[in-house]
């Protein structure tokens, strides 16, 4: 389907272009862009148009188009929204979702954009009225009820008695008190959620001015605020028992009806079962669910087409009187998740990425024609494998082999020594903020037996039950591991056949040869890694059909060797094999092989020459993660999707799922019942079998289960993350209450030291047993075992370009938060910290030891304090060179706050050249005084005062957030 510039309204032109929002609302039948200062802010009598543009990690655009409805508009002007939303779509390609909102029955998904809620104001553009002027001399009390778990519905209900109930969350708004009345059949989750529909009030009509009161449903007059409470209502009477206030009713479950839309008529598809293929290309289907009434579009229907279709679906609705029924509008091949499990099978789209582009490309080319800006509608960048780890590289390992219903611990030697037929427990302890974190897994081999699998996450789980939670417990299959497990080995060798007793068994039971590693006999070995710090040697069958132009390959035949490099391998490649070869065959003499000029010796030993393959595998890319609430009932899992989430999200009585395509992350609240916990692993199994997101989920997709309070890094890294609220006291709703009332600091769990001491003994690595491959380069900047001065010398003068592989670059340092912040650092200078220096170069360095590992050898520690003197004399020598780099910097422009200045362009989210080393949640601090102005409409001083969620739309609106 093809549309005409010209036949688009000129307020839609060069929209949808880059990540945010825009909205505009229908005046004169015209759609008028409202200023970004006024998102959020709806009235009754108008309608409007909300377009969510998200640019996705695979560099695409992704559209979704919501019309909202207020109560009081006129049916021409909502018919109006319905179809400039049409031509909205189809000038972005056809390829955008589109949503009918109406008010009071908004879609979860539409009011994710607008947190904590929406509260639409009487009035419109019809009447002239224009704005709501907040009057504290007289305030009018007003009483809501709320609805909502994940987003809240906030509804105005006539103050009286017979409005509240025992089943909802209700707000009185007075003049210099907020009460919350929670309904004895209320969710403690729903009670959280209400609160911050509080604040909102107390920051938008009080201006942060006025008190805080929650009241239960049944406490008696003797409570103070219960008393004052029920004052309003004219003294305390017991509520009747009844059902939920009218705006909290279900639909029922109806059977599915498919209808035609075919030149202007509407009529019955029969049916068995509601197959894919009953859906022509060139007409338009209502699949009708009671709750939802979807509108598809075949890709080649045209405009008036689909506009007449529109037109159909909301005068169905309007005439069977249906106000909460929610149209959705699907256009072919972009159709959601939820509408495609309506159908029995649904095919695959695997050129889905290519139509898209292709759409983008000719919207980009009729844009340009108009002379609009297409940069960010014509450049996608293209999805890249994810190469950062989120997780210190220097802690200590322990390994077990599963064998015979149990685990035998491997040496320091054979630690990471692998084979394929076995499983295998490891443990991995390392420094955390102001605690030792753990990681507790199993790794399966492509050719263990289910036996020994079934034992490996009986004994984790042990594990992880005896640490009291607090480790992350990770379930990983040969061939799928994340990047975390690679830098934890950091050089890794996986050999064929098995030493367990299941997999000899195995073999022996089906008549299988024993092709176990022998270093006697012929092997071959691919090499892959990105670096010293992660790299594997992977064992394949011994033919020149394993080769591959892309990889280097070590071949030997007890003490005959040769080294391979296929023609399309790098020089660190090569590197990698070179250092792969000192740990297979140590002081062995080799023969370097090129791709092209082989022996007949080396062909002799692969069996001769045969065809191979020159395409360089390539891992599955993680996706933009999507969070689910989960919960395990009589064994089938029901999950919902929570939208545009945040960790205030992730309640502490629930369990969530974090999907990023590539992982799996089980999240376990610190409420949830204990028998719910041990079933952690199994939701991840059962939510990978479900493919909620039908993304093709491996069944060896890595799974990780973390408990609140226990997140590492390369989770946390998915959110905007305060680890204080995790360390929070009572469930969500007295956090929430804590910090909404109060004011103040929220009550904190002390942080404390783990020491997660297993059965087994400690086999903590002392440096002469560490392969080169796992050695400190002389030039990195150590974080153990740091003096007062040498710490403050460090985070005055580190470089990112001497930053160990597997630490976070400076734009995500925040996720450690001994790294210095924008906040912070100017409390630290750099004379100050050389001054440290240099009052304490006489004293010792003393290096904390774990207290997992303390029961070890005592011998540890000075090898410990010799490493930290050794990195602090390193980092001496470098002062000279990286003052000079400081001095560069201190002559930057910098703003009254004293922070550098940077343009908008390089601060926004989506910057092409990204600003490094600034504080990303304050984005907007680093704009010149004059560009803030013109960005934000006002002062810095004046957007300081703003409450923190208007700011924060603001600055989500800017794309600073």
């Amino acid at each position: 389907m093809s549309v005409s510039m010209k036949d688009l309204d000129p307020a839609f032109r060069g929209s949808g272009q880059k990540d945010g929002l825009e909205i505009w609302r229908i005046e004169d039948f015209k759609p008028v862009p409202i200023p970004v200062s006024s998102y959020g802010k709806f009235f009754m009598g108008d309608s409007y148009i909300i377009l969510k543009t998200t640019a996705l990690k695979n560099g695409s655009l992704r559209h979704d188009i919501h019309y909202w409805i207020g109560k009081d508009t006129s049916q021409d002007e909502a018919g109006t929204a319905a179809i400039l939303t049409v031509e909205l779509d189809a000038a972005l390609g056809g390829r955008a979702v589109q949503y009918r909102e109406v008010q009071g029955n908004e879609t979860e998904k539409f009011l994710s954009y607008f947190r904590p809620c929406i509260m639409p104001q009487p009035g419109g553009v019809v009447s002239g009225f224009k704005h709501v002027e907040v009057n504290n001399q007289d305030h009018d009390t007003r009483l809501y009820v709320c609805h909502g778990k994940h987003v809240v519905h906030v509804k105005e209900v006539p103050f009286a008695r017979s409005s509240l109930n025992h089943d909802d969350i209700f707000i009185l708004d007075t003049k210099s008190k907020i009460f919350q009345f929670n309904g004895s059949n209320s969710s403690i989750q729903e009670r959280a959620k209400a609160l911050e529909v509080v604040q909102y009030i107390k920051d938008t009509f009080h201006e942060g001015k006025c008190e805080i009161a929650s009241v239960e449903d049944g406490r008696m007059m003797a409570d103070a605020e219960a008393g004052e409470f029920w004052g309003f209502f004219g003294g305390f009477a017991p509520l009747p028992r009844r059902a939920p206030a009218e705006g909290n009713e279900k639909h029922e479950e109806t059977a599915s009806k498919l209808l035609c839309f075919d030149q202007g008529k509407l009529e019955p598809v029969n049916y068995e079962s509601l197959a894919h293929e009953l859906l022509e290309t060139n007409k338009c289907y209502f699949l009708d669910c009671g709750a939802e009434l979807y509108v598809w579009m075949g890709r080649t229907t045209s405009l008036q087409e689909r506009k007449g279709a529109s037109e159909a679906a909301e005068k169905l609705l309007s005439d069977s009187n249906r106000t909460k029924t929610h149209i959705i509008k699907v256009i072919e091949g972009f159709e959601t998740v939820m509408f495609k499990s309506k159908f029995k099978e649904w095919p695959q789209t695997p050129d889905l990425k290519l139509s898209s582009e292709d759409g983008r490309g000719k919207v980009a080319a009729l844009l340009k024609r108009q002379g609009l800006n297409v940069k960010g509608l014509m450049k996608a960048a293209p999805a890249k494998e994810e190469t950062q780890s989120y997780i210190d590289c220097t802690g200590n390992l322990q390994v077990w082999r599963v064998n015979d219903k149990d685990k035998a611990l491997l040496s320091s030697s054979d630690q990471s020594k692998f084979y394929t037929g076995d499983c295998y427990i490891f443990q991995y302890t390392y420094p955390g903020d102001d605690k030792e974190e753990c990681l507790i897994g199993t790794w399966f081999g492509k050719k263990s037996v289910e036996e020994d699998r079934i034992t490996a996450v009986s004994l984790a789980s042990k594990m992880v039950e005896s640490a009291k939670f607090q480790a992350v417990q990770a379930r990983l299959y040969e061939g799928k591991e994340p990047i975390q497990f690679f830098v934890i080995f950091q050089s890794l060798l996986v050999f064929k056949g098995g030493l367990s007793s299941g997999y000899k068994k195995f073999i022996a039971e089906n008549g299988i040869d024993d092709d176990s590693y022998s270093e006697e006999g012929l092997a071959l070995f691919q090499i892959q890694g990105s670096g010293p710090e992660n790299m594997q040697a992977i064992q394949v069958d011994p033919v020149a059909s394993s080769l591959n132009s892309s990889y280097c390959y070590i071949l030997h035949d007890g003490n005959t060797v040769f080294t391979w490099a296929g023609n399309l391998t790098s020089a660190l490649d090569q590197e990698l094999m070179e250092r792969q070869l000192d740990v297979i065959k140590p002081n062995t003499q080799s023969r370097s092989q090129k791709e092209g000029s082989e022996t007949d010796q080396f062909w002799s030993l692969l069996g001769g020459k045969s065809e191979y393959s020159s395409q360089k595998m390539v891992r599955e890319l993680e996706s933009d993660p999507h969070l689910f609430s989960c919960i395990l009932s009589k064994g089938n899992l029901k999950v919902k999707e929570i939208h545009h989430f945040t960790q205030d999200d992730l309640m502490t009585e629930d369990v969530f799922v974090l999907d990023c395509h590539t992982s799996i992350f089980v999240w376990v609240g610190q409420q949830v019942d204990v028998k719910v916990r041990l079933q952690a692993l199994d939701i991840g199994e059962k939510f990978v079998v479900l493919d909620f997101l039908m993304e093709n989920l491996a069944r060896e997709t890595p799974i990780f289960t973390v408990t609140e309070g226990s997140e590492p890094p390369f989770f946390t890294r998915f959110f905007t993350w305060d680890s204080a609220k995790s360390l929070m006291h009572g469930n969500s709703y007295q956090r929430k209450l804590a910090i909404v009332k109060g004011g103040g600091a929220p009550a904190l769990d002390k942080p404390r030291r783990r020491t997660p001491v297993y059965s087994g003994r400690s086999t903590t690595q002392d440096k002469s047993q560490r392969s080169r491959s796992m050695s400190f380069s002389p030039e990195r900047v150590r974080v153990r075992g740091r003096s007062p001065a040498f710490t403050a010398l460090a985070a005055n003068f580190e470089s990112s370009s001497n930053r160990n592989l597997s630490t976070p670059p400076p734009v995500v340092k925040k996720l450690y938060p001994k790294s210095l912040t924008p906040d912070s650092s100017n409390t630290s200078s750099k004379s100050s910290a050389i001054a440290a220096l240099a009052g304490s170069s006489d004293r010792p360095t003393q290096t904390p030891t774990p207290e997992s590992i303390k029961d070890g050898s005592e011998s540890e520690k000075p090898k410990q304090e010799e490493d930290a003197t050794d990195g602090a004399s390193t980092m001496n020598n470098r002062v000279e060179s990286l003052t000079i780099n400081e001095d560069v910097k201190e002559n930057e422009p910098e703003d009254d706050e004293g922070l550098p200045i940077y343009p908008y362009e390089r601060l926004k989210t989506t910057a092409a050249d990204p600003v490094t080393e600034i504080d990303v949640t304050r984005r907007e601090t680093y704009l010149s005084l004059a560009e803030f102005k013109e960005k934000f409409g006002m002062t810095k001083e004046a957007f300081s005062k703003l409450p923190k969620w208007k700011q924060n739309r603001l600055k989500i609106a800017l794309q600073l957030f």
